[in-house]
Protein backbone atom coordinates (compact mmCIF):
# COMPACT_ATOMS: atom_id res chain seq x y z
CA UNK A 1 0.00 0.00 0.00
CA UNK A 2 1.30 3.44 -0.89
CA UNK A 3 2.27 5.71 2.00
CA UNK A 4 1.64 8.77 -0.23
CA UNK A 5 5.12 10.17 0.34
CA UNK A 6 6.04 13.03 -1.97
CA UNK A 7 7.41 12.06 -5.38
CA UNK A 8 11.15 12.65 -5.63
CA UNK A 9 10.84 15.76 -7.80
CA UNK A 10 8.47 17.40 -5.31
CA UNK A 11 10.77 16.44 -2.47
CA UNK A 12 13.51 18.43 -4.20
CA UNK A 13 11.54 21.60 -3.42
CA UNK A 14 12.32 21.17 0.29
CA UNK A 15 15.67 21.66 1.99
CA UNK A 16 15.18 18.34 3.81
CA UNK A 17 14.14 16.45 0.69
CA UNK A 18 10.50 16.31 1.70
CA UNK A 19 10.83 14.53 5.02
CA UNK A 20 7.60 12.83 6.11
CA UNK A 21 5.35 15.10 4.04
CA UNK A 22 2.58 13.34 2.16
CA UNK A 23 0.45 14.00 -0.89
CA UNK A 24 -2.51 11.61 -0.99
CA UNK A 25 -3.82 12.79 -4.38
CA UNK A 26 -2.54 12.16 -7.88
CA UNK A 27 -0.80 14.97 -9.72
CA UNK A 28 -1.20 15.77 -13.41
CA UNK A 29 1.93 15.60 -15.58
CA UNK A 30 4.41 18.36 -14.81
CA UNK A 31 7.95 19.17 -13.77
CA UNK A 32 9.95 21.31 -11.41
CA UNK A 33 11.16 24.73 -12.56
CA UNK A 34 14.66 25.90 -11.67
CA UNK A 35 15.60 29.57 -11.39
CA UNK A 36 17.51 30.81 -14.43
CA UNK A 37 21.07 31.57 -13.21
CA UNK A 38 21.41 34.21 -15.91
CA UNK A 39 18.40 36.03 -14.50
CA UNK A 40 19.21 35.72 -10.81
CA UNK A 41 22.94 36.38 -11.19
CA UNK A 42 23.45 33.99 -8.28
CA UNK A 43 24.67 30.84 -10.02
CA UNK A 44 22.80 27.54 -9.97
CA UNK A 45 20.25 27.32 -7.16
CA UNK A 46 20.38 24.62 -4.50
CA UNK A 47 16.88 23.43 -5.39
CA UNK A 48 14.00 24.13 -7.79
CA UNK A 49 11.75 27.13 -7.20
CA UNK A 50 8.41 25.38 -7.78
CA UNK A 51 6.63 22.58 -9.61
CA UNK A 52 4.36 23.35 -12.59
CA UNK A 53 1.79 21.26 -14.44
CA UNK A 54 2.09 20.77 -18.19
CA UNK A 55 -1.56 21.58 -18.84
CA UNK A 56 -4.12 24.03 -17.46
CA UNK A 57 -5.65 23.09 -14.10
CA UNK A 58 -9.25 23.20 -12.94
CA UNK A 59 -10.56 24.93 -9.85
CA UNK A 60 -11.19 21.47 -8.41
CA UNK A 61 -7.50 20.62 -8.91
CA UNK A 62 -6.49 23.73 -6.98
CA UNK A 63 -8.97 23.08 -4.17
CA UNK A 64 -7.90 19.43 -3.83
CA UNK A 65 -4.23 20.39 -3.46
CA UNK A 66 -5.07 23.27 -1.14
CA UNK A 67 -6.85 20.79 1.13
CA UNK A 68 -3.71 18.63 1.12
CA UNK A 69 -1.43 21.52 2.09
CA UNK A 70 -1.31 20.73 5.84
CA UNK A 71 0.18 17.31 4.97
CA UNK A 72 2.16 18.13 1.84
CA UNK A 73 3.61 21.54 2.73
CA UNK A 74 2.93 22.53 -0.89
CA UNK A 75 0.88 25.68 -1.51
CA UNK A 76 -1.00 25.64 -4.87
CA UNK A 77 -1.00 28.59 -7.24
CA UNK A 78 -2.67 29.18 -10.58
CA UNK A 79 0.13 30.49 -12.80
CA UNK A 80 -0.95 33.19 -15.23
CA UNK A 81 1.24 32.95 -18.32
CA UNK A 82 -0.43 35.66 -20.40
CA UNK A 83 2.66 37.91 -20.18
CA UNK A 84 5.45 35.32 -20.26
CA UNK A 85 5.88 31.61 -19.50
CA UNK A 86 6.83 30.53 -16.01
CA UNK A 87 8.91 27.68 -17.35
CA UNK A 88 11.78 30.02 -18.30
CA UNK A 89 12.57 30.44 -14.61
CA UNK A 90 12.75 34.22 -14.32
CA UNK A 91 12.35 34.09 -10.55
CA UNK A 92 14.58 34.95 -7.59
CA UNK A 93 13.74 32.61 -4.69
CA UNK A 94 14.25 33.86 -1.15
CA UNK A 95 14.35 32.39 2.33
CA UNK A 96 10.92 32.63 3.95
CA UNK A 97 12.56 33.42 7.29
CA UNK A 98 13.49 36.88 5.98
CA UNK A 99 9.79 37.79 5.99
CA UNK A 100 9.81 37.72 9.79
CA UNK A 101 11.92 40.90 9.82
CA UNK A 102 9.24 43.02 8.12
CA UNK A 103 5.73 44.23 8.94
CA UNK A 104 2.82 45.59 6.97
CA UNK A 105 2.93 48.80 8.99
CA UNK A 106 6.64 49.33 8.37
CA UNK A 107 6.29 48.78 4.63
CA UNK A 108 3.27 51.06 4.32
CA UNK A 109 4.89 53.85 6.33
CA UNK A 110 8.11 53.71 4.30
CA UNK A 111 6.30 53.82 0.94
CA UNK A 112 4.04 56.66 2.10
CA UNK A 113 6.86 58.81 3.46
CA UNK A 114 9.01 58.29 0.40
CA UNK A 115 6.17 59.30 -1.92
CA UNK A 116 5.32 62.40 0.14
CA UNK A 117 8.97 63.47 0.06
CA UNK A 118 9.32 63.09 -3.69
CA UNK A 119 5.99 64.40 -4.99
CA UNK A 120 4.75 68.02 -5.26
CA UNK A 121 2.32 69.09 -2.54
CA UNK A 122 -0.65 69.32 -4.91
CA UNK A 123 -0.26 65.60 -5.66
CA UNK A 124 -1.37 64.85 -2.10
CA UNK A 125 -4.95 65.20 -3.32
CA UNK A 126 -4.60 61.66 -4.70
CA UNK A 127 -4.35 60.38 -1.13
CA UNK A 128 -7.29 62.24 0.38
CA UNK A 129 -8.55 62.09 3.07
CA UNK A 130 -5.15 61.09 4.50
CA UNK A 131 -2.79 63.33 2.57
CA UNK A 132 0.75 63.32 3.93
CA UNK A 133 -0.16 61.35 7.08
CA UNK A 134 0.05 57.60 6.64
CA UNK A 135 -2.98 56.02 8.39
CA UNK A 136 -1.25 52.71 9.05
CA UNK A 137 -2.86 49.30 8.57
CA UNK A 138 -6.65 49.03 8.70
CA UNK A 139 -8.51 47.13 11.42
CA UNK A 140 -9.22 43.47 10.74
CA UNK A 141 -12.36 42.53 8.88
CA UNK A 142 -15.32 40.46 10.04
CA UNK A 143 -15.27 36.96 8.50
CA UNK A 144 -18.21 36.29 6.23
CA UNK A 145 -17.11 32.76 5.30
CA UNK A 146 -14.29 30.29 5.86
CA UNK A 147 -11.11 31.56 4.13
CA UNK A 148 -10.46 28.20 2.48
CA UNK A 149 -13.96 28.07 1.03
CA UNK A 150 -13.59 31.54 -0.46
CA UNK A 151 -10.18 30.60 -1.87
CA UNK A 152 -11.64 27.50 -3.51
CA UNK A 153 -14.41 29.62 -5.04
CA UNK A 154 -11.96 32.14 -6.49
CA UNK A 155 -9.75 29.37 -7.86
CA UNK A 156 -12.77 28.05 -9.74
CA UNK A 157 -13.44 31.48 -11.20
CA UNK A 158 -9.83 32.10 -12.25
CA UNK A 159 -9.19 28.61 -13.58
CA UNK A 160 -11.57 29.35 -16.45
CA UNK A 161 -8.71 31.39 -17.97
CA UNK A 162 -6.76 28.17 -18.58
CA UNK A 163 -3.74 28.43 -16.29
CA UNK A 164 -1.27 25.73 -15.26
CA UNK A 165 -0.96 24.75 -11.63
CA UNK A 166 2.06 25.57 -9.51
CA UNK A 167 3.15 24.02 -6.21
CA UNK A 168 5.49 25.84 -3.84
CA UNK A 169 7.16 24.50 -0.69
CA UNK A 170 5.72 27.05 1.74
CA UNK A 171 3.77 27.01 4.99
CA UNK A 172 1.34 29.66 3.73
CA UNK A 173 0.44 31.44 0.51
CA UNK A 174 2.17 34.70 1.43
CA UNK A 175 5.45 32.86 2.00
CA UNK A 176 5.07 31.13 -1.37
CA UNK A 177 5.58 34.50 -3.08
CA UNK A 178 9.08 34.82 -1.62
CA UNK A 179 9.98 31.13 -1.77
CA UNK A 180 9.15 30.79 -5.48
CA UNK A 181 10.88 34.09 -6.25
CA UNK A 182 7.89 35.92 -7.73
CA UNK A 183 8.98 39.26 -9.17
CA UNK A 184 5.58 40.72 -10.05
CA UNK A 185 5.98 44.02 -8.20
CA UNK A 186 9.61 44.60 -9.20
CA UNK A 187 8.90 48.04 -10.67
CA UNK A 188 7.35 49.16 -7.38
CA UNK A 189 9.60 47.47 -4.83
CA UNK A 190 12.87 45.76 -5.70
CA UNK A 191 12.59 43.09 -2.99
CA UNK A 192 9.51 40.90 -2.72
CA UNK A 193 10.11 39.81 0.88
CA UNK A 194 8.60 42.95 2.51
CA UNK A 195 5.56 42.61 0.26
CA UNK A 196 5.12 39.02 1.38
CA UNK A 197 4.98 40.40 4.93
CA UNK A 198 2.08 42.62 3.88
CA UNK A 199 0.23 39.64 2.40
CA UNK A 200 0.85 37.68 5.61
CA UNK A 201 -0.87 40.48 7.50
CA UNK A 202 -3.82 40.41 5.09
CA UNK A 203 -4.09 36.66 5.62
CA UNK A 204 -4.39 37.31 9.35
CA UNK A 205 -6.65 40.37 9.25
CA UNK A 206 -8.87 39.73 6.22
CA UNK A 207 -8.76 35.97 5.73
CA UNK A 208 -6.89 36.52 2.46
CA UNK A 209 -5.41 33.60 0.54
CA UNK A 210 -2.98 33.69 -2.39
CA UNK A 211 -4.69 31.96 -5.32
CA UNK A 212 -2.94 33.11 -8.50
CA UNK A 213 0.20 34.94 -9.62
CA UNK A 214 1.33 36.25 -12.97
CA UNK A 215 4.36 38.05 -14.38
CA UNK A 216 3.02 41.31 -12.88
CA UNK A 217 -0.25 40.26 -11.23
CA UNK A 218 -1.49 38.82 -7.96
CA UNK A 219 -4.96 37.50 -7.08
CA UNK A 220 -6.12 37.00 -3.50
CA UNK A 221 -9.35 35.65 -2.10
CA UNK A 222 -10.77 37.61 0.85
CA UNK A 223 -13.04 36.08 3.50
CA UNK A 224 -13.34 39.19 5.72
CA UNK A 225 -13.57 42.22 3.39
CA UNK A 226 -14.38 45.76 4.54
CA UNK A 227 -18.14 46.23 4.77
CA UNK A 228 -18.49 50.01 4.98
CA UNK A 229 -17.02 53.07 3.29
CA UNK A 230 -14.75 54.13 6.17
CA UNK A 231 -13.15 50.73 6.58
CA UNK A 232 -12.83 50.29 2.81
CA UNK A 233 -11.10 53.66 2.52
CA UNK A 234 -8.56 52.61 5.12
CA UNK A 235 -7.95 49.33 3.26
CA UNK A 236 -7.66 51.29 0.00
CA UNK A 237 -4.78 53.25 1.53
CA UNK A 238 -3.00 49.96 2.23
CA UNK A 239 -3.60 48.81 -1.33
CA UNK A 240 -2.18 52.07 -2.64
CA UNK A 241 1.07 51.53 -0.71
CA UNK A 242 1.21 47.93 -1.93
CA UNK A 243 0.26 48.60 -5.55
CA UNK A 244 -0.18 52.28 -6.56
CA UNK A 245 -0.97 51.33 -10.17
CA UNK A 246 -4.12 49.55 -9.01
CA UNK A 247 -5.51 52.79 -7.62
CA UNK A 248 -4.12 55.54 -9.82
CA UNK A 249 -4.50 53.77 -13.15
CA UNK A 250 -7.87 52.38 -12.12
CA UNK A 251 -10.34 54.44 -10.10
CA UNK A 252 -7.89 57.35 -9.92
CA UNK A 253 -8.17 58.11 -6.21
CA UNK A 254 -8.68 56.36 -2.88
CA UNK A 255 -12.38 57.25 -2.63
CA UNK A 256 -13.27 55.69 -5.96
CA UNK A 257 -11.10 52.66 -5.36
CA UNK A 258 -12.54 52.09 -1.88
CA UNK A 259 -16.04 51.80 -3.32
CA UNK A 260 -14.87 48.74 -5.27
CA UNK A 261 -13.64 47.00 -2.10
CA UNK A 262 -16.84 47.03 -0.01
CA UNK A 263 -17.98 43.45 0.45
CA UNK A 264 -15.67 42.13 -2.29
CA UNK A 265 -14.25 38.61 -1.90
CA UNK A 266 -11.41 39.02 -4.42
CA UNK A 267 -8.50 41.45 -4.51
CA UNK A 268 -6.62 41.64 -7.80
CA UNK A 269 -3.37 43.59 -8.22
CA UNK A 270 -1.31 44.49 -11.27
CA UNK A 271 1.88 46.49 -11.61
CA UNK A 272 2.71 48.49 -14.75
Amino acid sequence: MSDHRLPRDLGELFADGGGDRRLPVALPPGEVVWPDPGYTGQGRADRPAFWMSDEPATGADWARLRACHPHSGLWPLLLDESAQPWSIGQVVPDDHRHIDHFTAEGFMTEVWQEWVTQMPSDALEELEPYGAICPGPAPRGVPLAEPEAVADWLAGELAARGMPLGLVAASRGADALAVMGWQGALHHNEWMVPMAAVVRSWEDRFGARVVSVGFNTLDLSVAAPPLDREHALHVAAEHWAFCPDNVMQGAGDLEGYAAQLVGGHAWSFWWD
